[in-house]
């Protein structure tokens, strides 16, 4: 049903009162009085405490041994860090590092630097690319500094006010914290309900939000380059890289950036034949390629066999369909495991035979990855989706 369309914001809802209704997974700025109620709506399954740390990260002293200073895009950076809330926003942490209280400890994280995951803010501190780093050796620190949250500024435009009457909505459908959905499909939240009016919210879940962040560089490693198979290739790093189609890649992706030992993710396109494809020319099922999921991960904190397990479990029944994924059909969206090396090869062809003669999931040597454009990267978590480290809430896939 169409509501009304405004400067910038064309509406819709579903017909059905559940989607109407459901309330966001991110942070959403709502009225002061409606903060109490908002916190306590938390579809999180798994303890804050829990996803705090990394219990089995190797020690501070056998990180910097090897580490590589400055650090530069591409190295596994790893920081001890503590993201504290600033202003009135009510947070529901989407990454790890997020503190509730001053006195919380630091989180340690690991993350490719320059490649998303985390916050934007915190590749900053650390690349000089963007000005001069405040975190360029080992042992620098920064205490309380403001990171933005992710969205930068929030935009007055992408607010709006609408009777009920003009916009034929059923005022028993809509209360504060329902979700609409824009005509291209990214939600908005209603803020505010007057007996005659209500108000929505398009803005992303976090926009101007921000942290007030102590991060300390632990250390800064060669990261591994991701390069087709090769059947003597040996990773310049301790670390590894995987490659995995399993459909639309957005959900897949999040699904790796909430696994322990993963440090880095990508989307992108391989397995075609052109150079530089672009998501317009991959979706036309031209160029050969599928899209597909780069995961860097320690493989001393999580197997490639693991990895390998989970794109299946991510797959399901559909392992059984060629090039379909759900409702995506064609060769874009087919599946597969992409082994770089000749280990990575034995283990995926074990995980898929287990499968039966059925499996349709393809497991072929990798070939070269193109990354996606910036705004498919990481787009789940920029949605208001949680990343943080074994996370179990339902991952949406389309926002």
């Amino acid at each position: 049903m169409i509501i009304r369309a405004f400067p910038c914001l064309l509406l819709f809802t579903f017909g059905c009162q559940n989607a109407l209704a459901w309330t966001a997974a991110g942070s959403v700025r709502l009225p002061a009085a409606n903060i109490a109620s908002r916190t306590s709506r938390s579809s999180r399954s798994v303890p804050l405490t829990r996803l705090s740390s990394t219990s089995s990260s190797p020690s501070t002293d056998e990180l910097a041994a090897t580490s590589v200073s400055p650090p530069r895009k591409g190295c596994v950076v790893t920081v001890d860090c503590r993201l504290l809330p600033e202003g009135d926003f009510v947070p529901e942490p989407l990454i790890d590092g997020v503190v509730l209280n001053a006195d919380d400890p630091p989180a340690r994280l690991s993350f490719v630097l320059g490649q998303g995951n985390f916050l934007p803010g915190l590749h900053d501190l650390l690349l000089a690319e963007s000005g001069e780093a405040k975190l360029s050796s080992i042992g620098d620190k920064v205490d309380q500094i403001s990171l933005d949250a992710g969205w930068g500024a929030r935009r007055d435009d992408l607010v709006a006010t609408t009777s009920f009457e003009d916009s034929g909505v059923d005022p028993s459908q809509i209360s504060v914290g329902s979700q609409l959905y824009l005509s291209n499909g990214v939600p908005c939240f209603v803020t505010e309900v007057t007996e005659a009016t209500f108000t929505i919210d398009a803005n992303p879940p976090l926009a101007g939000a921000s942290y007030a962040a102590t991060v300390e560089l632990v250390a800064s490693e060669e990261g591994p380059r991701v390069v087709p198979y090769e059947e003597t290739l040996s990773f310049n790093s301790r670390f590894q890289v995987a490659t995995f189609a399993l459909g639309c890649f957005w959900g897949g992706e999040l699904a790796y950036m909430r696994e322990p030992g993963v440090v880095g993710t990508g989307v992108g396109y391989t397995q075609g034949q052109i150079e530089q494809p672009t998501y317009e020319q991959v979706c036309s099922g031209t160029t050969g390629h599928t899209e597909a999921i780069v995961v860097t991960y320690d493989p001393a904190l999580v197997t490639y066999e693991r990895l390998g397990q989970l794109a299946m479990e991510r797959l399901g029944e559909n392992r059984y369909l060629r090039n379909q994924v759900g409702n995506d059909k064609g060769t874009q969206y087919r599946h597969g495991i992409y082994y770089h090396t000749q280990e990575q090869k034995k283990i995926a062809e074990g995980i898929i035979s287990s499968y039966g003669e059925d499996c349709q999931t393809e497991c072929l040597p990798a070939q070269k990855f193109h990354f996606a454009e910036d705004y498919h990267q990481q787009y789940l978590l920029k949605g208001g989706q949680s990343a943080r480290k074994r996370d179990s809430s339902v991952i949406r896939c389309y926002g």
